[in-house]
């Protein structure tokens, strides 16, 4: 089998590239849907407007519905035949960016995404993650290319609140575990075929970028200012990770099913995820000290109390594991069987660390 990588086609990263979005525009189509939710759009609208306004694309705003799910797909793409728009733009956070993949995928027309937070790996992915209406993680669907482009507005990303960016280090944290799972498996990829040695890069990349530059990032975006550690750690969130999927994301999938746990971030619970899949891996105490030591440095939660889960169970911890092993998810690209019983142990073993290195 072939081994194969995605990208998105273009990537530009900057200070006030947002205020460009229009003349990057007109380069992909002559009518722009923007998918944005409405306090995006009292934030930056009257910026897009502007732009548009010296652009030769025209442009319609429609406001998001909340969760990327089917039925938001659906009439996300009926909104644009109706408006007869041929170009789809994204702007805000993951799910809007997985709902315009979606519907660009399905209308077969380019997509642009322009994130405003730098939160997870969504901008850069093939992927888009459906949920039910209610939130429930429900499938992937796989798309067959990247985004057409990608526009990182650093004033705007490092204005926005801290947490946000602190998630994105915990769901770029989870890429070069899973990378290394799926290399180690043998697995074929979201992308369709085996791991590029370019892949692996990337992801280790991701990592020491990661350990180098996060903690500083996150006190430098504490302080309101942009620097060389933040443009750093939001490329690493943005560009470099997603690069595999396997346990940890899995994982992640399997906590939407606790209620208690859906008003944590993706990447809250993916950099949870990270840990249970080490404890699956029974990697070294150090490897495993250094990855929980640096979760509560930067301030990502390491316990199930810290995702919302006060009581814990086994009943409620196996339904989770049980919908981490659905035959569908990426949990079976690690590099041995997992089943609900073993899932179960390693998410409770990964509370116990956590507690234990909280001095708990």
């Amino acid at each position: 089998m072939a081994k194969i990588l995605y990208s998105p086609s273009r990537y530009v990263q900057g200070a006030g590239e947002l205020k460009k979005i229009g003349e990057y525009a007109q380069s992909y189509g002559k009518k722009a849907l923007i998918l944005i939710s409405r306090g995006g759009y009292e934030r930056n609208g009257k910026n897009v407007e502007e732009s548009f306004s010296r652009s030769e694309c025209q442009v319609e705003f429609d406001f998001f519905g909340g969760e990327c799910s089917k039925t938001e797909i659906k009439r996300l793409t009926g909104v644009m035949e109706e408006k007869q728009c041929d170009l789809i733009v994204g702007i805000g956070g993951g799910k809007i960016f997985d709902t315009a993949k979606a519907a660009a995928y399905y209308k077969k027309t380019p997509v642009i995404i322009c994130p405003t937070i730098a939160s997870t790996d969504a901008p850069c992915s093939a992927l888009s993650v459906l949920y039910t209406d209610e939130g429930v993680f429900e499938e992937y669907l796989f798309l067959p290319s990247n985004p057409d482009m990608v526009i990182m507005d650093t004033d705007i990303i490092a204005k926005s609140p801290v947490r946000l960016t602190v998630a994105g280090i915990g769901d770029a944290l989870a890429t070069y575990f899973e990378a290394r799972a799926c290399r180690n498996s043998d697995a074929v990829t979201c992308a369709g075929g085996k791991s590029t040695e370019a892949a692996m890069a990337l992801a280790k990349l991701c990592f020491d970028t990661l350990m180098e530059e996060g903690v500083k990032a996150k006190l430098a975006l504490e302080a309101g200012v942009c620097t060389p550690a933040v443009e750093k750690i939001i490329e690493a969130n943005t560009l470099l990770s997603g690069i595999g999927l396997a346990g940890a994301h899995a994982i992640h999938n399997g906590l939407t099913v606790l209620e208690e746990c859906h008003h944590m971030y993706h990447g809250e619970k993916v950099a949870f995820g990270t840990i249970a899949q080490l404890v699956l891996e029974d990697v070294s105490e150090d490897e495993l000290a250094e990855i929980i030591g640096f979760c509560i440095e930067v301030g990502l939660p390491v316990t199930l109390k810290q995702l919302g889960v006060e009581k814990v169970t086994r009943e409620k911890i196996m339904a989770v594991a049980e919908a981490a092993c659905a035959e569908n998810d990426t949990l079976h690209n690690m590099p041995f069987e997992v089943t609900p019983e073993t899932a179960c142990a390693a998410i409770l073993a990964a509370d116990a660390y956590g507690r234990y290195y909280l001095g708990e």
